[in-house]
């Protein structure tokens, strides 16, 4: 059994949901495509998919098989990447998207940067506050924050994030500063209406606690929040990114950090584990330079 190919089939099974549209992009027949995999797991000695008439999904051994293949075909694609193009110039068109403040803040500077070291990209930068199919929305970057849901896409992480509760100096010389959770009860609460909620969450020994909050203010993007708190109109919640320049400045403090839930991670995504054309590789690659450091 050729085991690279058996890989390679293994993932675009996982990646295109189906046998069928596996056996497709790879220009192969659906019989084949059966034994190579039936093939793959008896020399395993385990079941790496659960298969029904209707869906496929990924057993716990599956998963961690599907991120070892994953590393393995990505080296063997770096390194004949690097033979074959070494010379050559990025072109094309490329679409990244990230969140809103993010982006705006870290990811399109970046982008910018990299268009003028390779002028012949052409780039659409789509900034949405709302997780983006990069399958069905043709996207080929993604800058996500937070845990990845979706196994059938590579994810590269770049660096972490985590949220903080805030206010300004004025502010909490007028109200105090809070010590406990059961104080943002009278307090003027700054809700940021992004994600949907009412309640602001934190841990505590371990345990997830979501907290009511109410306040004067509601935004929907998180810009005008931070804003507000900056000018002293009450406490708000953020992703530390948000507020890092405040913060540095003494403009704004954090609050209730024993109850500060752990980091999120920042990474880039694609969906693809084949082959990246090369201005996709040199933009991951420039991109987790650029956010590193962020």
């Amino acid at each position: 059994m050729d085991k690279l190919r058996a890989m390679q089939t293994f993932v675009a099974i996982v990646e295109h949901g189906s046998l069928t549209r596996a056996a497709r992009a790879l220009a192969s027949s659906l019989p084949a495509v059966v034994r190579t995999l039936a093939a793959l797991e008896e020399a395993l000695g385990v079941r790496l998919l659960n298969r029904t008439t209707r869906r496929l999904s990924l057993t716990d051994e599956g998963r961690a098989y599907l991120d070892s293949c994953r590393h393995i075909l990505g080296a063997v694609d770096e390194a004949e990447q690097r033979l074959s193009d070494r010379q050559d110039e990025a072109s094309g068109r490329l679409v990244v998207t990230a969140s809103v403040l993010y982006g705006q803040m870290y990811v399109a500077p970046a982008v910018t940067r990299f268009l003028q070291a390779h002028p012949k990209v052409q780039c659409r930068l789509i900034l949405l506050d709302r997780v983006v199919n990069l399958l069905e929305e043709g996207i080929d970057v993604g800058v996500r924050i937070g845990a990845l849901d979706d196994s059938s896409l590579i994810a590269r992480q770049v660096g972490e994030i985590h949220r903080v509760v805030v206010a300004s100096p004025a502010y909490l010389a007028r109200h105090g500063v809070p010590q406990q959770l059961r104080e943002l009860a009278g307090a003027n609460c700054i809700r940021f209406t992004g994600n949907g909620r009412g309640t602001w969450l934190f841990q505590e020994q371990g345990r997830e606690i979501s907290v009511a909050i109410a306040g004067n203010l509601e935004c929907n993007h998180g810009l005008p929040a931070v804003d507000a708190c900056v000018a002293g109109l009450g406490i708000g919640q953020f992703l530390s990114y948000q507020v890092a320049d405040h913060l540095a400045a003494g403009r704004l403090r954090v609050i209730l950090q024993p109850y500060q839930r752990p980091s999120q991670p920042i990474s880039l995504v694609y969906p693809h584990a084949g082959l990246l054309p090369n201005r996709t590789r040199l933009f991951v690659a420039w991109m987790k330079q650029a956010l590193g450091g962020g």
